[in-house]
């Protein structure tokens, strides 16, 4: 047909008389084919294609209403457009198949022809266009919510780091220290006992001893009160002297009361107990830290105190009580008719006949000195009366085992008396954990064995009671008289 040649003729040649009129703006460019650059396009816009063909395909000449054919009319002139504004010259290319884009008219689509676009106000805005289908995707994705912690959150986490290695370190000390002190042997629990301020039913009814204290004070005089009087008198007063009675009973001596031992320095150096020389020197110099231990706590409960003796001799010897070491023997002794102690180093040392030494069980000095607590710890019964009381009640009875019994019990109290020595001294002599653990061991080893009388307790029993001093460390603690016969057997 005619009709659309002519019409497509004289539009392209009223665009390009209106383009040669109108001057480009500042800043504008014509590509190489004589176009403008494509408007930008930036995220969450569609993509424009860079051109559209014109006229659309399929495009038809809108025929006139009212039935019969009309001649083809010559379109009016469209009115000069305003300079500021750019022609549109319709993109070329392939259509674009996204959807519109947005301001409600599809991209390439021109007003109604005839209809003069800027004489008449603008129409109102077009209606929001339709939600996009969905498989419609974005070229960029939504910015993504923040994940991190922030400052707070670093600190926080730092802080808690901190705290969870300070925890650490203190249950890992901890651990370390316990470890440290393990004990080669397991410990055997001891009856704890409380002191008794009251007599229990005991079964030696014998005299309590008394004795008679000085006044310590000085006699005080009368001072004058303010009102003057007729005749001044001095008043002087002399307090009467205190009587103290002393508990020598088994199960509720006086004793008991004293509680624990002060810690003493008593550094032992490096003596050899197979010296003679240095072995003698060692028991004196720790003698007299005995007496310094056990006087103060028991003159506090007026307990009359005085040092023991001793007689060291390199090999034998005869003492008050007997030779010593009697024959087949290693053991020290002490007597109470002298309150001395009697020892052989070389017995102690490397055995007397068929019976093995201290030394040949172990070589560290403190096993030989504990040794030597134990008979002070002798010394301790006998001016308490504790000894005076066991031998009445070894005499009161006629049957064999219960003199063992009583025996049993008097030894096991006086190694309970060496524990505690041994634990008053242990930061200064030294006794280190390792020392410490040998010591335990060395109190399972010796007691009574298969073939000798049982008159110092089975080897269990003498390692429990020394550990019953050295931890619970006070002298009630040290009443074997109120233990179980298991526990001295």
């Amino acid at each position: 047909m005619l009709l659309p040649q002519i019409w497509q003729g004289s539009a392209k040649s009223r665009r390009k008389a209106t383009e040669s009129r109108q001057p480009r703006e500042r800043g504008d460019t014509v590509t190489g084919n004589g176009q403008y650059p494509p408007p930008p396009q930036g995220p969450g816009q569609p993509q424009r294609p860079p051109s559209l063909p014109w006229p659309p395909p399929g495009y038809r000449q809108p025929q006139p209403q009212g039935g019969g054919p009309h001649p083809p009319q010559q379109p009016p002139p469209p009115p000069p457009r305003p300079p500021q504004q750019h022609p549109q010259r319709p993109p070329q290319g392939t259509p674009y198949h996204q959807g519109p884009p947005q301001g409600g008219r599809q991209y390439g689509q021109q007003p109604p022809y005839g209809q003069p676009p800027h004489r008449q106000p603008p129409p109102p805005p077009p209606p929001p266009p339709p939600p996009l289908a969905p498989t419609l995707r974005w070229p960029h994705p939504p910015p993504r919510k923040k994940s991190g912690m922030g400052a707070v959150g670093v600190i926080g986490a730092v802080l808690g780091s901190v705290a969870a290695l300070f925890v650490l370190i203190v249950v890992g000390a901890a651990f370390f220290k316990s470890a440290s002190r393990s004990e080669t042997s397991r410990p055997i629990a001891v009856p704890t006992y409380e002191p008794s301020e009251r007599a229990t039913d005991d079964d030696e009814p014998f005299p309590e001893r008394t004795r008679t204290q000085e006044p310590t004070d000085e006699p005080t005089t009368s001072e004058p009160t303010s009102r003057p009087t007729e005749r001044e008198t001095e008043d002087t007063e002399q307090e009467p002297r205190q009587t103290v009675t002393l508990n020598t009973s088994l199960k509720n001596n006086t004793m008991y009361r004293a509680g624990i031992l002060p810690r003493l320095k008593c550094p032992a150096g490096n003596a050899s107990i197979f010296s003679h020389s240095q072995l003698k020197s060692l028991i004196l110099k720790t003698g007299k830290c005995m007496d310094r231990a056990w006087k103060p706590i028991l003159e506090k409960q007026g307990i009359e105190f005085s040092p023991p003796g001793y007689a060291i001799a390199a090999r034998r010897g005869r003492g008050a009580c007997g030779d010593y070491p009697s024959p087949g023997n290693i053991v020290p002794y002490y007597c109470p008719q002298n309150n001395t102690i009697y020892a052989s180093t070389s017995a102690m040392a490397r055995g007397n006949g068929n019976a093995r030494g201290y030394g040949q069980i172990i070589s560290w000095h403190g096993g030989i000195i504990s040794m030597m607590a134990h008979e002070y710890g002798h010394h301790v019964q006998n001016i308490t009366g504790l000894m005076n009381s066991w031998w009445r009640s070894t005499l009161d009875t006629s049957n064999r085992n219960a003199k063992l019994a009583l025996s049993r019990r008097l030894e096991l109290q006086a190694t309970c008396f060496g524990g505690m020595w041994m634990r008053s001294v242990a930061s200064s002599y030294p006794v280190s954990t390792s020392n410490r653990s040998r010591l335990f061991w060395f109190y399972g080893q010796v007691g009574d064995h298969p073939g000798y009388p049982r008159d110092h307790g089975k080897p269990v029993n003498n390692n429990r009671w020394f550990r019953q001093g050295w931890t619970k460390s006070k002298a009630y603690q040290c009443n074997t008289w109120m233990a179980s016969s298991s526990a001295t057997s």
